[in-house]
């Protein structure tokens, strides 16, 4: 009995102790390796709500992306500024970059950090549709960058940066090692990994959207949030390559719809493919004379189906895809993310010119080929009479006898005829003229 007791009371003194210690702190973390884009911006936001909702001690973004849309930055940054928990955004791995809107990103973020060996700036804005917006005769895209400009110094008015670089970054697309970062007031800290950072930041204090918070960062939980399936497949079709390929599908199950009336699969799956094809185009800055080029370049191929040209069509047609499809994309300098790799070009275009010039045109040959076999195919054929034709008899061809009638007059034995048409299974014929 004294026994039982005496274990009750130490679980009792233990449940007391402990209840009096501090619990575990815990930081989620994210990763964006890649461009910044609808899927990217749903991924952080949406991890950054659970986090302040599970009461996390911060969130931290380890970023690496050569920029992206602006639309998907501004989502970013806004959800950054509203957020009641302390977020950290740390450029990483080395050699890892924050540029274009990777700086309105990090310039947002309570604590921004850097790992040696990397850089950011470059926040020169892209207009959507393609173009130099250094172009001060295009009202549009001076009005894209004043409005970044002002993007950035309010940003970083906000958290206490530099605002002077800030706006040189977004006008003249200026870039800083991490170490000139950190002199110039742009980040807060250098950290050669996560751990370290989270032990630098421990005890700091910084202000969110709930007022000031202390960081109990040191030895916290670390706990690594990944992308939903739904967001990696749309990240997927953000990829210029990806949206590039499905709108040549889409391309290709269409014309297989129009060819072919009632064949239902290539007609849906073209439709999709298409419909996916604008959701991805729509993320990028598409020249639209080169999506013309590409139509012009399918146009091209069809009427070299149609009209004998000689394959003054068919190399038109490739000229136009393959010019097309190296315009689509108007990609601006320094951003080749955006880039559709040359030798998915190079195949496209190849395998176009193959589907239209040998299996599409052959197709469409044997369907105007003269019939070889069954009653059209005796069409024009020659026979000998081995029963005299007055005007009914019969009449040997391919070594088959056939009952047959005389068109005019009567045909005696062992006369060639040739047969005119078939009605019945009776072969109307007349005599070959030699």
């Amino acid at each position: 009995m004294r026994g039982t007791v005496f274990i009750t009371s130490v679980a009792v003194c233990i449940a007391a102790f402990s209840s009096l210690l501090p619990a575990q702190s815990r930081v989620t973390v994210i990763t964006v390796d890649g461009s910044i884009n609808p899927a990217s911006a749903s991924y952080i936001i949406d991890a950054l709500d659970d986090a302040e909702k599970a009461g996390d001690a911060a969130l931290v973004l380890e970023l690496n992306t050569p920029g992206g849309l602006l639309q998907s930055t501004r989502d970013i940054v806004s959800a950054f500024l509203s957020a009641h928990i302390p977020v950290v955004v740390y450029v990483t791995p080395r050699g890892g970059q924050a540029a274009s809107a990777g700086v309105f990103i990090t310039l947002a973020a309570n604590i921004a950090a850097m790992a040696p060996g990397t850089n950011i700036g470059a926040a020169h804005p892209v207009f959507g549709q393609g173009g130099d917006v250094e172009d001060s005769t295009n009202i549009m895209m001076t009005k894209v960058t004043n409005d970044a400009a002002a993007f950035a110094r309010t940003i970083a008015e906000k958290r206490g940066r530099n605002i002077d670089w800030s706006e040189l970054a977004v006008r003249e697309s200026v870039s800083l090692t991490e170490t000139e970062a950190l002199e110039n007031n742009v980040i807060d800290l250098v950290a050669g990994n996560l751990e370290e950072l989270l032990a630098i930041i421990d005890g700091d204090s910084v202000e969110t959207a709930a007022g000031m918070a202390a960081l109990n960062t040191a030895g916290a939980e670390i706990t690594r949030r990944e992308m939903s399936l739904k967001e990696e497949i749309l990240d997927i079709l953000s990829d210029p390559n990806i949206a590039y390929i499905l709108m040549m599908l889409g391309i290709y199950g269409l014309f297989f719809e129009l060819y072919n009336p009632g064949s239902i699969l290539p007609g849906v799956v073209g439709g999709i493919c298409l419909i996916l094809a604008f959701y991805s185009l729509n993320t990028l800055p598409v020249n639209y004379a080169g999506l013309a080029l590409i139509l012009f370049g399918i146009i091209l191929f069809i009427l070299e189906i149609k009209i004998v040209s000689h394959g003054i069509l068919s190399i038109g047609g490739v000229i136009a895809l393959f010019m097309g499809s190296l315009m689509l994309i108007d990609t601006p300098e320094g951003m080749d993310f955006m880039t559709i790799s040359l030798s998915v070009i190079i195949t496209v275009t190849a395998c176009t010119a193959a589907f239209f010039l040998f299996v599409v045109g052959k197709g469409i040959q044997a369907m105007r080929r003269k019939p070889t076999t069954g009653k059209e195919g005796l069409v024009g054929e020659t026979g000998v009479v081995v029963e005299k034709l007055a005007p009914r008899g019969k009449v040997l061809i391919h070594g088959e006898y056939w009952n047959a009638v005389s068109e005019a007059g009567e045909i005696v034995e062992d006369e060639e005829v040739v047969v005119r048409a078939v009605k019945n299974l009776l072969l109307i014929v007349a005599k070959k003229v030699p």
